[in-house]
């Protein structure tokens, strides 16, 4: 040991302890230095400091303590009052995520949420299952006269650009795929939805007919002595979608309403796609912090989409 063989081992019994201090403060009684003496012995200075301190204590401050579990393991108390909160609060956290939660804001218990699950499994605890979650409804199928052309099925939505504190109403065309118009504004209501269909039914030259057929110079076409819709308004269940100014409006102007499934957005997957796209290929949009400026990019990016024109480079 030391000086035959090689550094002192890790462990070390109390009695070679006692042994290496005695020749230790030999050496340093006959003048030489703490670091020289541990450097022959091959010994670490610090070790030589702790067992001083230990050895203050008597002989068995020298005996090193048996580690009966682990610095990051949990103790028995620990482990019955994981026990406890999951038998009190199962039925209510339902989850070992929450369990271990609750444990600590209420000062009771600090473990991370796997150790908790460890310790129920472990004791064969069985926390109860989520209940299942509801069928979803089947799509609703669009009304028979809707036919697949331009023109005859708009979908339309709103996306938010916070920087700008503004909200964009956009309609597009299912089938062609036009982005038909936007409208920017500080609100989400049917006053921005009326406004949005207005423009594109004038921009699209749907505004004649519609006021054509209201007038009579167009006879109706259905048995019942009314209009076919001029086209098909598809959305999803938002407040100003389905309020009664917006049913209205399109009553008023001869076109149908369809509504996508609750929390369903993919059944509106076009005009996702359309604010996705926008968002994704100009995230410059949602830096834009004047309401001014940000009008102008979208109408830009809206030609662009629309493949009418270039993009403008000061955009890209």
């Amino acid at each position: 040991m030391g000086l035959a063989g090689g550094p002192i081992p890790v462990r070390v019994d109390a009695e070679a302890k006692q042994q290496l201090l005695a020749v230790v403060d030999q050496a340093c009684g006959q003048g030489w230095t703490l670091q020289r003496i541990c450097g022959v012995l091959e010994l670490e200075t610090s070790r030589v400091w702790r067992w001083r301190r230990r050895a203050e204590a008597g002989v068995d401050g020298l005996v090193d303590q048996v580690t009966r579990a682990p610095v990051h393991g949990i103790t028995p108390a620990e482990e019955a009052e994981i026990l406890a909160i999951a038998e009190e609060f199962k039925e209510i956290d339902r989850s070992h995520r929450k369990l271990a939660h609750r444990g600590s804001y209420q000062h009771r218990l600090w473990v991370s949420p796997s150790t908790f699950r460890r310790v129920l499994r472990a004791h064969d605890v069985d926390l109860p299952e989520p209940p299942p979650p509801a069928p979803r409804a089947p799509i609703k199928p669009v009304p028979s006269w809707v036919k697949w052309e331009p023109n005859s099925i708009w979908i339309y939505d709103v996306t938010h650009f916070g920087r700008a504190g503004r909200a964009a109403t956009a309609v597009e065309d299912v089938v062609s795929r036009k982005w038909l118009t936007t409208v920017l504004s500080v609100e989400e209501t049917s006053t921005q939805v009326e406004l949005a269909f207005t423009r594109a039914l004038e921009q699209e030259g749907l505004m004649e007919a519609i006021g054509d057929r209201l007038d009579g110079r167009i006879p109706p076409d259905r048995d019942d002595g009314t209009h076919t819709p001029v086209l098909l308004a598809w959305s999803d269940n938002g407040p100003q979608m389905t309020s009664t100014d917006t049913s209205t409006f399109m009553a008023l102007h001869l076109i149908g309403q369809h509504f996508g499934r609750p929390h369903t957005p993919e059944d509106q997957g076009w005009i996702e796609s359309l604010f996705g796209h926008t968002k994704t290929e100009a995230p410059y949009l949602t830096r834009i912090d004047d309401p001014a400026v940000l009008w102008h990019e979208l109408e830009a990016r809206r030609a662009f989409y629309n493949g009418t024109s270039s993009m403008p480079g000061s955009g890209m």
